[in-house]
């Protein structure tokens, strides 16, 4: 039985980079997967069929239901045991630990399904249909309880497809003669099981986790669809507004005593419904295309998915050994940069990506993280070649929402093609409506084009998306410093009128203006254009004039003057630490070690533009 595992911790463990025996392996590309498997081509192609016909059937059951993202899906389908074990996470391989058929595995780049072949029983597709489930909740992961997650996989993952119907939400067999021999869980802790509980991983109480987490969505959806009710979309709602889920169950569901009672009876009743959809899923299988990979592209495949699975001492071994017999291997490289990445090696990860995007400029991926590193890494001279490859991205990938999102907030940090940015920021937001941080690149840029209103309204939309409390967290202080700023500057504005229409009057009366009344007229302040320039030292000297800033970068004896003429608009974030509140530039920068990036001004006297401020600990 396949169960959903989305991996949290660092493993390690021995993997030999070479085999006793060389496997074959293929590769099937249908329309939207890619299957890599060592079983023969009968399987690849009978497992690419099932997951186009499921594509479909998502499709047609769920039409508001967004089911391509832009990054691929990659199917990994392993022969056997053995081969399955070597990949899958090293939780799962103590003793005592469930036994998988499968699992999900999504990074904001491709989503990897790692499934057994030899799968056995009355719907030997299961673990396709379970896992399949699981990239379609991913949006809603955040915010999803786990066993509502699960149920609704296990719910799906009986479904039969036939050329006129399919059959959704078929009872599992195994689920009901589990149940009928043990004692249910509490609603209570079902409601709160995490990815951190026994009750998810351990096999006898992952049993009855996953078991009754199938019962429980199996009764809610059955009740609603007899009764014309809609208590699984009321429990949703409740969840996306941070209704904890316990509390959400007590109102969607009623009284949670009653609710246990009713589920044992219905676990104990002799037949259970399950429902028809009527339609087809006729899938081209000729259009697939099929290609024999030499076990050195298997071994990158394999070892790309062990570093997303975080069996990091698995998959360095075995990309020092692509690596060795193919130093071209444009995968190994970009594997070797996200490894460098994670382990916080940034300059390191920049150069493997460079070299993935000299030996091949038609991967999109390696566009994508070389401009990615090189902007994290702040490369002097570098801006031609990220704006490039991030263009490259795009056009090689128009649905792949993050190169869209990245390119939006490379000219915001720039000041340069504003309207563009913006462009490139609402359809990174289309692509992908759910990421706030989309949401958020874009109301940085509408703060640029000084457009505060809608600068607010975007946040404020950002808000209702905002899936955890650190989201929300994030907007809310966007938010509020915008609408000080915003509050401020029409502070100003009434001031300076007031005080003009004063001086009208004063002058009508041939009076002379009173001392200290010269009008001053708020202009915005000219951005310099030039290169970017990155200084590491301690902030001092931090004064505030308004929403005006003016700060010395302290390094090695010398002193370096920055300003802004508002420092709302500076991109402030933090290396090493997480802040404990608010960030006051004008009373929390003074001493801090900090990386400032500006823009050199012919400004006399000569004072740096300040761009973006990141704060170490």
């Amino acid at each position: 039985m396949s169960k959903h595992f989305l991996p949290l911790l660092l493993l390690a463990a021995a993997l030999a980079p070479a085999r006793d025996k060389p496997e074959n392996w293929l590769e099937v590309r249908s329309q939207h997967f890619t299957v890599v498997t060592n079983a023969n081509e009968k399987a690849g192609r009978r497992i690419a069929d099932q997951f186009e016909r499921m594509r479909s059937v998502f499709h047609v059951a769920f039409p508001r239901v967004s089911i391509d993202n832009g990054a691929p899906i990659i199917v990994l389908a392993i022969k056997d045991d053995k081969d399955f074990r070597a990949l899958e996470p090293l939780a799962y391989l103590a003793k005592g630990q469930l036994k998988l058929g499968g699992l999900f595995l999504r990074a904001p780049d491709k989503n990897y399904i790692l499934m057994r072949v030899d799968a056995e029983g009355d719907h030997p597709y299961a673990v396709i249909y379970h896992e399949y489930t699981h990239f379609l909740l991913s949006n809603a992961a955040e915010w999803l309880p786990l066993w509502l997650n699960e149920g609704l996989a296990e719910f799906y993952e009986n479904t039969d497809i036939h050329e006129k119907d399919v059959g959704l939400g078929q009872p599992s067999t195994e689920n009901i003669l589990f149940l009928r021999e043990n004692r249910l869980l509490p609603l209570a802790t079902l409601f709160t099981v995490d990815t951190n509980s026994p009750y998810y991983h351990e096999e006898n109480k992952g049993s009855i986790f996953y078991a009754e987490s199938w019962a429980l969505t199996h009764y809610l959806y059955i009740k609603d669809s007899k009764e014309n009710t809609h208590h699984i979309p009321d429990y949703g709602e409740l969840l996306t507004q941070k209704v904890d889920a316990v509390t959400a169950a007590s109102r969607a569901f009623g009284d949670l005593k009653q609710l246990q009672s009713n589920l044992e009876g219905y676990i104990r009743q002799g037949s259970f419904s399950f429902f028809k959809l009527p339609t087809t899923t006729s899938v081209d299988d000729a259009a697939f295309k099929v290609q024999a990979l030499t076990g050195t592209q298997a071994d990158a495949v394999r070892a790309d998915f062990l570093a997303y699975n975080e069996r990091v001492a698995d998959a360095r071994p075995l990309l020092d050994h692509v690596l060795q017999e193919d130093p071209k291997n444009v995968s190994a490289h970009e594997t070797m940069g996200f490894l460098e990445f994670r382990a916080g090696h940034v300059d390191e990860a920049r150069k493997w990506y460079e070299k993935a995007v000299k030996l091949d400029s038609q991967n999109y991926m390696a566009h994508y993280y070389f401009a990615v590193m090189s902007m994290n890494a702040g490369a002097a001279g570098d801006d031609a070649q990220v704006e490039t490859s991030l263009r490259a991205a795009i056009k090689l990938n128009p649905s792949f929402a993050p190169a869209f999102d990245r390119l939006a907030a490379f000219e915001g940090q720039r000041r340069q093609h504003l309207d563009e940015a913006h462009m490139m920021a609402l359809t990174a937001t289309q692509l992908e409506p759910g990421n706030v941080g989309y949401r958020i690149t874009g109301a940085n840029v509408l703060m640029q084009m000084d457009r505060l209103s809608d600068t607010v309204a975007v946040l404020r939309n950002a808000l209702r998306v905002a899936k955890t409390p650190a989201e929300t967290a994030m907007v809310q202080n966007f938010l509020t410093q915008v609408e000080s700023y915003a509050s401020a500057r029409e502070r100003v504005k009434d001031q300076n009128r007031l005080l003009a229409e004063e001086m009208k009057a004063r002058v009508e009366e041939n009076a002379a203006p009173a001392e200290g009344g010269n009008v001053t007229t708020e202009a915005p302040e000219e951005i310099p254009k030039g290169p970017h320039h990155f200084l590491a030292g301690t902030l001092q000297n931090v004064h505030c004039h308004g929403p005006g800033i003016d700060l010395t970068v302290a390094t090695k004896g010398k002193a370096t003057a920055v300003h802004s003429g508002n420092y709302y608009k500076i991109a402030f974030t933090t290396l090493g630490f997480a802040p404990t509140g608010d960030l006051n530039p004008c009373s929390d920068l003074e001493g801090r070690p900090a990386k400032v990036e500006y823009i050199d001004s012919a400004a006399k006297p000569a004072t740096a533009y300040i761009v973006a401020i990141e704060l170490h600990k």
